[in-house]
């Protein structure tokens, strides 16, 4: 059965619809154009959102830092053009028990972590909905991305612009959160949101577009990492002969399938594999070892945002149903098969050999045409 087929509303709009007149509505703005552009559109269909700006900083002991201090100047400003409040929701040490705290656990260990899906799980739409969310029908946001509803049930689904469509890092968050989710820029392409911002007027029309993990900005992740884990050397083998090719600093600076900042001679060399109890980095040595490949991905456990596409009979768990899916934030889209193993793991079998599947990550799964988001799961 195709789910979206079932669809009796399918948001791809603006949701006043499903929002209402009378509803109380929360904007997150960040101080960039996207959640700007969301503000001027609920506006403009007679919806006086109140605004959030969420602080978190650079580390530990820091608050603020140049970029999030005109972020919130920008805010400012926003609110005075619309007539709006803004209120500054201060979760900073939140940010940094769950979401850095998972961050480094996963690091230490040889993983491969996502801080920006647990920013969105645990903090904006988590602790901000603990804090300030919960007094409100709707909370909007910047994220290109979309809801879909299929008879009593919110689905999160994926925005037309295939570049820009952010559903891969919202693939943690619960069915009450989407329930609850209004994404006004969803429908457009990225090139429509920059027009719209210029015929506003908007102070951050030609905004550069935030690059990297939340807070750090121009912070390299490879010298924050090292800031909090420090170096632990050990030794560079090529995985075919077990040869010694070179020394690295530490298993938690690189990820399966890198190729670029290696820094081992007679390359081109790709990360592999990491024995984390010898401490040992393994490479493939070539311009595209068929080590760096895999046919199919694992993961021990399953989080399916709003419902699960088996148990509402889509497909059969231990046949397996085909989907689409994605194991890094690309404008494509991969196929294959989900199904759920004898011992409880879920197993999706692609249909085209995989490039850097690495552990830790999330691999996020869709239906078949890409446009539902099932949910996701760790990557075994």
């Amino acid at each position: 059965m195709n789910p979206t087929n079932t669809i009796v509303d399918s948001n791809r709009s603006l949701p006043i619809g499903r929002a209402g007149g009378g509803s109380s509505i929360a904007a997150l703005v960040s101080g960039g154009v996207d959640s700007a552009v969301s503000v001027h559109l609920l506006k403009e269909q007679g919806i006086d959102p109140h605004l959030f700006y969420i602080k978190i900083g650079p580390d530990k002991d820091t608050e603020w830092n140049c970029t999030s201090e005109e972020d919130v100047e920008i805010c400012q400003w926003l609110a005075r053009k619309y007539g709006l409040k803004l209120d500054v929701i201060d979760l900073h040490k939140e940010y940094w028990d769950k979401v850095v705290g998972y961050t480094m656990d996963k690091a230490r260990v040889g993983l491969t972590p996502n801080p920006d899906v647990m920013c969105n799980k645990f903090i904006k739409f988590g602790c901000f909905e603990e804090v300030a969310g919960k007094d409100f029908d709707y909370t909007a946001t910047g994220h290109y991305a979309t809801t879909t509803q299929i008879g009593d049930t919110v689905w999160l689904s994926t925005s037309p612009d295939p570049v820009k469509d952010q559903t891969d890092f919202l693939c943690q968050i619960d069915s009450l959160q989407v329930s609850k989710l209004m994404f006004p820029i969803g429908h457009l392409w990225k090139h429509e949101v920059r027009e719209i911002a210029e015929k506003a007027h908007l102070l951050n029309a030609e905004r550069k577009d935030s690059q990297g993990i939340c807070f750090l900005g121009n912070i390299d992740f490879r010298d924050y990492i090292k800031a909090h884990l420090g170096e632990n050397p050990g030794d560079v083998r090529e995985i075919e002969t077990g040869h010694k090719i070179g020394e690295h600093k530490g298993l938690w600076f690189y990820t399966i399938g890198q190729r670029k900042g290696l820094g081992f001679g007679g390359g081109p060399w790709f990360v592999v594999k990491k024995n984390i109890k010898r401490n040992i980095l393994f490479v493939s040595h070539g311009y595209d070892p068929e080590k760096v490949y895999k046919d199919h991905v694992t993961m021990n456990d399953f989080h399916f945002i709003s419902g699960n596409p088996f148990a509402e009979g889509w497909g059969d768990a231990q046949k397996g149903m085909r989907v689409t899916f994605k194991i890094r934030h690309t404008p494509e889209y991969l196929g294959g098969v989900l199904s759920r193993k004898d011992d409880g793991r879920w197993f999706l079998q692609a249909d085209e050999k995989i490039h850097g599947v690495a552990p830790g990550q999330f691999c996020v799964v869709y239906d078949q045409e890409h446009h539902l988001c099932f949910g996701s799961g760790e990557i075994d």
